[in-house]
């Protein structure tokens, strides 16, 4: 009898042991409450922002990384073939002017381009340009009169009216202009990256020319011309015989 008690006290401890088992391991498996609501955070309009942020950075590492490799390694090196066919000689005309003075200047342009709206490190360029060219003044004998001249009879006096001296567009010496200096915005140097826009450069030079050239007329470089175009006819005349030399400038 005392064998069969011990082992129906057992099978009853064995049961309460897993009962109360059980029950301790669903406790602990129940989900902890939190005291508060808490709401997930919104990652729909951060995740692209992210990206496109992103996407610039590498983008731009990419770019500086890539400038740093020798040219025979740099997949995005740009070689330059001359494909260009033989020079057509189209016409030939005879110039009847005398070039009398030429000025060389030199100027700064500082172009700016800024967006609206946006702060100029996200979206704006400014590029300062130096440019050099030469303009020249000329004297155009085309435009002398039928009386323009005039000689006495001993042909030791001689009279010559002058049209006034003319600019010439300005040449701008493209070798010698260069860019000195850049800044972009993020999203400039992310479009430069992937495309390449000539009118910028064109656009730098059409400033320059008109800025020289403007400055050559409010220059004394036509003064000049006419001075020495007229130095020019009286030391030739006196060379040909004639004492007296007047040069007078024509009616505008």
């Amino acid at each position: 009898m005392a064998r069969s008690e011990t082992k129906n006290d057992a099978k009853n401890d064995a049961k309460n042991d897993g009962k109360n088992d059980a029950k301790n391991d669903g406790k602990n498996d129940a989900p902890v409450k939190s005291p508060g609501r808490s709401r997930p955070p919104r990652r729909g309009l951060l995740t692209p922002v992210a990206i496109i942020v992103a996407t610039v950075a590498l983008v731009l590492v990419a770019q500086q990384a890539l400038h740093g490799l020798p040219h025979w390694l740099n997949p995005f090196k740009v070689e330059t073939k001359d494909r260009s066919g033989p020079v057509l000689l189209k016409s030939i005309r005879d110039l009847h002017r005398y070039e009398a003075a030429s000025g060389n200047f030199q100027v700064v342009v500082d172009l700016e381009k800024d967006a609206k709206f946006l702060p100029s490190s996200l979206r704006g360029k400014r590029t300062l340009f130096v440019g050099n060219g030469s303009v020249d003044a000329y004297v155009d004998f085309s435009r002398l009169g039928s009386g323009a001249l005039k000689v006495n009879a001993d042909r030791t006096v001689a009279t010559v009216t002058l049209p006034p001296a003319q600019l010439e567009k300005t040449n701008l010496d493209t070798k010698n202009s260069y860019v000195y200096a850049t800044q972009r915005g993020v999203f400039d140097r992310f479009g430069d990256f992937f495309s390449s826009n000539p009118n910028n450069q064109q656009q730098l030079y059409v400033l320059a020319s008109q800025k020289i050239q403007t400055a050559a007329a409010q220059s004394g470089l036509k003064q000049r011309a006419d001075a020495n175009t007229k130095s020019m006819l009286e030391n030739m005349l006196k060379a040909l015989g004639f004492t007296t030399v007047t040069i007078t400038p024509a009616p505008q």
